[in-house]
């Protein structure tokens, strides 16, 4: 199956605009592969009849199906480990004394496709009952994906989606067998909700993040655009709040606003004010200290 430079041009454009994510041309092979199983669906024989529908703009549900097979969904639970490592050993022990008052902590995962990520913090929390008695935590999955979000709060997974960076103990613990794989238990959903949310609009809940996550999103985000999401996400931050980024990318000569924790290397947090960060966003570069 084959498609022509320009429906290939429309089909990024579609994403672009509907999403922020650009269809470069080093990930255009994806198109047909992605597109196979709605056109099999609808019975449209070739990409190019596919664009000519959607230029007609007669199926607005056809479009939102068309972005969504476009977007890279790739997840798994406690994906590159390490990330929840330094989550586990750093920054929730210090949320743990700086909401001592409080008793109250808010985590948002932004992009964050059927879920896998959100249950794993979730698991941080559920792994730790005696530390985290009394208190209450708020763990929002958001995605630009209505079928990503759907797939998410049904909280279930096939077998090999489970076993994808889940031991057994872990699998058996906080999962449950039913007809369609496994399900997450009741204890494990209870902190978790679920929304749509488009990275470059407004935060859900502005400045009052402990940790947001936004994780393998920027990368696939054209200059202006990574520099409007960076907006958003330092406008979701408690001011003590962390961020953490996917592995491939940084905040470093992206934003003004955000330095790396010195404390903890792959957190990064809002410059200025008492926190001690390292700058590199814009042209002047120092630390700030407590």
């Amino acid at each position: 199956m084959q498609i022509s430079d320009s429906s290939s041009r429309i089909l990024a454009g579609l994403l672009e605009a509907r999403t922020g994510q650009q269809l470069t041309m080093s990930r255009r092979w994806r198109i047909e592969t992605a597109l196979s199983g709605l056109l099999r669906e609808r019975g449209i024989a070739t990409l190019d009849e596919l664009i000519t529908i959607l230029v007609m703009g007669k199926e607005p549900s056809l479009s939102q199906r068309v972005v969504e097979a476009l977007l890279n969904n790739e997840t798994y639970f406690f994906r590159d480990r390490a990330p929840f490592d330094l989550l586990a050993r750093h920054a929730l022990p210090e949320l743990a004394q700086r909401r001592a008052d409080s008793r109250r902590i808010r985590i948002w995962s932004a992009g964050c496709s059927t879920g896998q990520e959100v249950y794993s913090l979730a698991m941080l929390f559920a792994d730790e009952p005696e530390t985290w008695r009394g208190w209450t935590v708020d763990i929002l999955g958001s995605d630009v994906s209505t079928a990503c979000v759907d797939r998410a709060r049904s909280g279930t997974y096939s077998q090999f989606e489970v076993q994808r960076g889940l031991g057994i103990n872990q699998m058996i613990k906080w999962f449950e067998e039913c007809p369609d794989g496994w399900r997450a238990a009741e204890a494990l959903r209870k902190p978790i909700r679920f929304q749509v949310h488009n990275l470059l609009e407004p935060p859900p809940h502005p400045g009052g993040f402990d940790i947001v996550l936004c994780r393998n999103v920027l990368l696939y985000l054209s200059a202006d655009k990574k520099a409007l999401a960076f907006e958003r996400l330092a406008s979701a931050m408690a001011p003590d709040g962390w961020l953490m980024l996917g592995a491939g990318e940084t905040v470093i000569g992206q934003t003004n606003k955000l330095g790396a924790d010195i404390k903890a290397r792959g957190l990064y947090r809002l410059t200025g004010g008492d926190i001690q960060t390292e700058k590199r966003g814009g042209p002047d570069r120092r630390v700030a200290r407590a």
